[in-house]
């Protein structure tokens, strides 16, 4: 269903479409701990999932999977923020947590709104899968691939920060070393945000005033992915926190996941892109690091 909507409208339209799923989820989360015993977050992970399928459904409706592209932001810390109520914890790591997420969500949204042109235009990257792979390959790597990798492999990173919350105020590691870890991984947090921040700022005056070109100044003259390589520090900083109060245990998949998926998959299929579209690329790429 294809509509000229203005990018306001269409804003105002993805909304809708994220307040309905986050209502959906919301409502089977409190069905699922009230009636079912499950525990509370097995119950974030299945209302995560519901709400991700009303936001795949909603990209079926509008024949665009860019309706995904800010779950990937707008879930964590609206599902820390909401678990915090629910458990009526307000701990020095749980708070430090919500300010950390709320600013990468924050920042990561507003790019998005920078970026994003209406809901009739579809990321390139889907566009492809589209237009390559056959309509009934193309809608099972839409679900699986598009969507519900992504949240699962967001959710296996929010893990770390989930399990703050089962951790009483009057049992939270005190000591100078907890406390030190604790402030580090928060720190890196806010650092990975402001990284990505500045690289926004950066690649958007680029192309505007350089169309067509690649970027090649101020972080990307150090790394050809400094928002990748922020996002990726994001998440280990999120588990440095949890580390401070837990230690070093299995949770540490989370972060490696999300590793993963950016070196494995992102990063080669933006190069891939740039190497073809981008003039000159190939010199820059052999002179400058993939992250910083």
């Amino acid at each position: 269903m294809k509509r000229n909507y203005t990018k306001w409208q269409s804003i105002a339209l993805i909304a809708a479409i994220y307040i309905l799923s986050g209502i959906a989820g919301v409502a089977l989360f409190a069905c699922l701990t009230d009636y079912c015993s499950l525990s509370p977050v097995a119950a974030i992970f299945c209302a995560d999932v519901l709400a991700t399928v009303i936001v795949w459904a909603a990209g079926l409706l509008y024949e665009n999977v860019s309706v995904y592209d800010p779950y990937w932001s707008v879930f964590p810390p609206v599902a820390f923020l909401l678990y915090a109520l629910y458990t009526h914890l307000w701990s020095l790591p749980i708070v430090l947590l919500l300010i950390a997420s709320w600013y990468w969500g924050w920042r990561l949204t507003r790019n998005w709104a920078i970026t994003f042109k209406g809901i009739a235009h579809e990321d390139w990257r889907y566009s492809r899968y589209r237009d390559t792979l056959h309509p009934m390959l193309f809608h099972i790597t839409n679900f699986l691939g598009l969507n519900m990798v992504p949240t699962l492999v967001v959710f296996a990173a929010m893990l770390p920060g989930l399990r703050l919350y089962e951790i009483s105020p009057a049992d939270s590691a005190t000591d100078i070393l907890s406390l030190s870890i604790l402030i580090a991984g928060f720190i890196v947090c806010l650092s990975s945000a402001t990284i990505q921040l500045i690289a926004d700022k950066q690649i958007h005056d680029f192309r505007r005033e350089n169309p067509g070109k690649y970027c090649n100044v101020g972080l990307w003259k150090h790394g050809r992915h400094p928002n990748y390589f922020g996002e990726i520090q994001f998440w280990w900083g999120i588990w440095l926190m949890y580390v401070s109060q837990c230690g070093i245990d299995w949770y540490v998949l989370g972060p490696v996941a999300m590793t993963a998926l950016f070196l494995g998959i992102s990063i080669p299929m933006m190069e891939r892109r740039q190497l073809q579209n981008k003039p000159g690329y190939a010199e820059y790429k052999k002179q400058t690091r993939m992250l910083i």
